[in-house]
């Protein structure tokens, strides 16, 4: 029955990928009146690069974990089965 849940998480993959890039957005443009620079922009510091690096990786780790947390219990809230593990692995 989890195999149901897998197209189900696919599409609410593709859903934080988006939302994840306009939480980032929005975040960066509090830091900075700039677009965020990449590794390739040549007139940014190291400072600057590595920090826009810095908060688009937790923006999209955060926006993913929320996103794929409430799918799962909207799913198991319609079908009574949680697709994930039931608690976490020891050791």
């Amino acid at each position: 029955m989890k195999i149901l849940y897998k197209p189900f998480g696919i599409i609410i993959g593709v859903i934080a990928g988006v939302l994840a890039r306009q939480v980032f957005s929005q975040v960066w443009s509090r830091i900075d009146d700039r677009d965020p620079p990449t590794a390739t922009t040549l007139e940014s510091s190291w400072g600057k690069v590595l920090g826009a690096a810095a908060v688009q990786g937790a923006t999209l780790a955060v926006t993913k974990a929320v996103v794929n947390r409430g799918g799962a219990k909207g799913f198991h809230w319609l079908t009574g089965i949680w697709p994930g593990e039931k608690r976490p692995k020891q050791g």
